[in-house]
């Protein structure tokens, strides 16, 4: 992956990107996350794992059956994505850092709703107190490597830089988005969940809402390679362990294992749909299996929906 980033690359990233995704661009909406669009459409017989948000309760009452209400796609999607680019993103073990992961999922949305005068903008957390970077939402190939240069040529957030949470900017985007869209967050999701959940559950009551977890395999074991200096990426703090304990490793993989179910949890909560990227696999594989599933569960919707409508 660093070679499609490290020379000019971006255009080579889009050449991966959309090789690898050829068959899925097709079309103007993609199923990143379950529905068609934002606008109500007609109501229909409420079917297993149907957001209750959409519940129609007149309908419910008049009919005496649960209905909920589909959506109508937009003409135009505007996508948003918030990206995490403070200094925890800067670290990978596997086939690349966490934050050129971050830059290919960002361009494989950006190539997947990118068509048909769709725009995308992007709202960067940076390192340093209060600090961001907004890209304005537009349409057109040209903004879309110029929204992925800025991305890959933000610079380091230096280690003793405290950011602002990732809760604080959902909140801000929330509050300055005027237009249904879809929402993707990409980060590694260490701030507590507490701190985010909220706001990202007010982005969800509007918009429709995709969480990219962007993980590296050190995060979730450790090694046995004896003494490790470890460093926090986000206070500059230093702390040497032995790894070679193997209680010590089994305690690290239990207290990683619940908090990776945490945000899991959490991000469920808030009405995300959760696609979780590591450093050490195929990353496009497993968006195209988010893609895939999500087309599976809007067509067994529509067919369930078809099939109880006509039995009534």
């Amino acid at each position: 992956m660093r070679h499609l980033i490290a020379g000019g690359p971006l255009r080579r990233l889009e050449l991966h990107v959309v090789r690898r995704l050829d068959g899925l661009l097709q079309g103007d909406h993609l199923g990143l996350v379950p529905g068609p669009g934002s606008e109500p459409g007609e109501a229909r017989p409420y079917l297993a794992g149907d957001d209750v948000r959409r519940m129609d309760w007149n309908v419910t009452a008049r009919l005496t059956e649960p209905h909920v209400r589909d959506l109508i796609a937009d003409r135009e999607l505007e996508t948003w994505v918030l990206l995490d680019a403070t200094a925890s993103m800067d670290f990978g073990t596997g086939r690349m850092e966490k934050r050129e992961l971050a830059l290919a999922a960002v361009a494989a949305i950006g190539f997947l709703t990118g068509r048909g005068g769709n725009r995308i903008g992007a709202h960067i957390l940076c390192g340093g107190a209060g600090g961001s970077r907004v890209v304005p939402a537009r349409a057109g190939r040209a903004h879309l490597l110029a929204l992925l240069h800025a991305v890959h040529t933000l610079p380091r957030a230096a280690p003793a830089e405290r950011p602002e949470p990732l809760g604080g900017h959902a909140a801000r985007l929330a509050g300055v988005l005027r237009r249904r869209g879809l929402v993707v967050v990409v980060s590694d999701f260490l701030d507590e969940p507490g701190t985010w959940e909220r706001p990202l559950a007010g982005l969800a009551a509007r918009h429709r809402l995709l969480a990219v977890e962007v993980l590296d395999p050190r995060e979730l074991t450790l090694p046995d390679v004896g003494v490790l200096t470890l460093t926090d990426p986000e206070t500059g703090g230093r702390r040497e362990v032995s790894t070679a304990d193997p209680r010590l490793r089994e305690r690290y993989a239990a207290a990683a294992g619940e908090q990776r179910r945490a945000v899991r949890a959490a991000l469920r909560r808030a009405g995300a749909s959760h696609l979780r990227l590591r450093t050490d696999r195929d990353w496009v594989t497993d968006l195209v299996r988010q893609v895939i599933d999500q087309r599976r569960l809007a067509a067994a919707q529509r067919s369930g929906a078809r099939h109880r409508g006509g039995a009534g």
